[in-house]
């Protein structure tokens, strides 16, 4: 594979890329943490996708350590590291018991257990480049099943029509972010890093193609409609007007002049709650009464 006179140039020019577009994407969960901050609740978000993010900058993380001559692949996963923590964090300290200890646990069974397990196994392999190989490619698994995680989304889009909870901006830095670190690693010689790329590239290309398609359908609100009772009874001709409690049966008018004062009270009506009864007066009626 024949590569330009000035290899190293394109690796660090690649690789200066990839981290300015893969800083941005790690700070994408921003406005997220500042509403659960600010609500005090982490209402109906999951942890998953943060301990996920961080599994895998730790991983590539100790893979540029493995590799040697990987600064530009350092710098950003140990960004990635400590943003990810951050928001761990943040969501740990505002989340119900039930999601708190889910995610606890979690963490120590992926981010400790699993990551320790996976550097020990490794660490009897006597030779360093073999070493380096075979954890390249556990990232490189990983990271494709990190990639593929948005399929989810993209069913829903296609399931309801609607880009609502598929946000351009967040598709467009993923699949930049997979260009610039498939230049990184052409250069490199690293099919650890272009396999996952390749598949990013293509999944974020195909998430912004199904917006384009679906951006402009409307989001339609599926609610429980809502029902206002209004009981209009009409009494006969210059009657005062008042508003009285509805019974199951309208007795017929009763000449106030022999009204009694024991006149049993008529029984509240089984009306919605809410519901408002209205009782008009012949005077106010006008030409609707019958002649």
């Amino acid at each position: 594979m024949a590569f330009p006179a000035h290899r190293h140039l394109w690796i660090f020019a690649f690789g200066i890329l990839g981290n300015i577009v893969s800083f941005f994407v790690f700070l994408a969960p921003v406005p997220t943490f500042y509403r659960i901050y600010r609500n005090k609740s982490t209402e109906e978000f999951q942890s998953i996708p943060y301990l996920v993010a961080l599994f895998s900058s730790m991983l590539w993380l100790y893979y540029a350590f493995l590799k040697g001559h990987s600064f530009l692949l350092i710098t950003i996963n140990s960004f990635g590291c400590v943003i990810e923590m951050v928001y761990i964090a943040i969501y740990i300290a505002y989340a119900l018991r039930a999601a708190r200890n889910s995610t606890i646990k979690l963490f120590a069974l992926m981010n400790m257990g699993l990551f320790s397990l996976l550097i020990l196994i490794t660490h009897f392999i006597p030779n360093d480049d073999a070493r380096a190989t075979v954890f390249g490619w556990i990232c490189t698994t990983i990271s494709v099943s990190v990639f593929a995680a948005p399929l989810s989304i993209v069913a829903r889009v296609v399931r309801t029509n609607s880009v609502e909870f598929m946000p351009f901006s967040l598709s467009f830095f993923l699949t930049l972010s997979a260009i610039m670190w498939f230049g990184y690693g052409f250069f490199q010689k690293d099919w650890c890093i272009m396999i996952p790329n390749i598949v990013g590239f293509v999944l974020g290309l195909s998430q912004m193609v199904l917006y384009g398609y679906y951006r402009n359908n409307e989001v339609v609100d599926e609610k429980l409609p809502q029902h206002v009772a209004i009981n209009v009874v009409r009494p006969p001709p210059r009657v005062v007007s008042e508003v009285r409690p509805v019974t199951d049966e309208i007795s017929p008018p009763i000449d106030r002049g022999e009204a009694r004062a024991d006149e049993q009270q008529p029984q509240p009506s089984q009306l919605p709650e809410g519901a408002v009864e209205v009782v008009v007066s012949g005077d106010d009626l006008g030409s609707d009464q019958p002649s």
